[in-house]
């Protein structure tokens, strides 16, 4: 989440309510947050010398603008850079896609390769599961609740499937992805 909010900080320093509006206005189609978790990286962000309070309003709400400092900048720019990591895959994808725009042109390839080869990946551990399974002989009484949670496998495999197509096309559009 810290690294969304340093995204939102650099397209336009903000308060925490903007922050909250931000999340609802775009960011929630692929990161869900509460105002409580928005609140906690901001602090850990502040701590770490990653933004900075741009001013604040003295009296009644003493609202305070956030912006990044050169650090944050270099923090966001290296996780917009390195391999996704992490379980939730599309959050870790979309992610970099919505704030692609903030990297150079000339950057924009590889992110977009390093997100192509995390799904190749993925989808590849998924088909060797998928493999596998078929290998096994399940009891009867289970045969039922195998069934389901093959067909959720199913639905991973295909969902991995049409997000690397997409990611491909998008490369496509952005020029060639280097070599890994």
């Amino acid at each position: 989440m810290a690294h969304v909010i340093l995204g939102l900080l650099l397209i336009a320093p903000q308060t925490f309510y903007g922050l909250i509006k931000g999340f609802e206005s775009g960011v929630a189609l692929f990161y869900s947050a509460s105002s409580g978790s928005i609140k906690r990286a901001l602090d850990t962000l502040l701590a770490k010398g990653f933004i900075e309070v741009a001013s604040a309003e003295t009296g009644g709400r003493g609202r305070k603008v956030y912006r990044p400092t050169g650090a944050g900048r270099e923090e966001f720019r290296s996780w917009m850079t390195a391999e996704p990591t992490g379980p939730d895959l599309e959050t870790a994808a979309l992610s970099r896609l919505y704030f692609l725009g903030l990297l150079e042109p000339a950057e924009r390839p590889a992110v977009l390769g390093r997100i192509t080869a995390r799904i190749e990946a993925d989808l590849a551990a998924l088909s060797a599961l998928d493999g596998h399974l078929d290998t096994l002989d399940f009891p009867e009484e289970h045969r039922d609740l195998v069934a389901h949670q093959r067909a959720a496998l199913d639905y991973g495999i295909a969902s991995h499937r049409f997000m690397l197509d997409w990611f491909r096309g998008r490369i496509d559009r952005h020029g060639a992805a280097p070599e890994h």
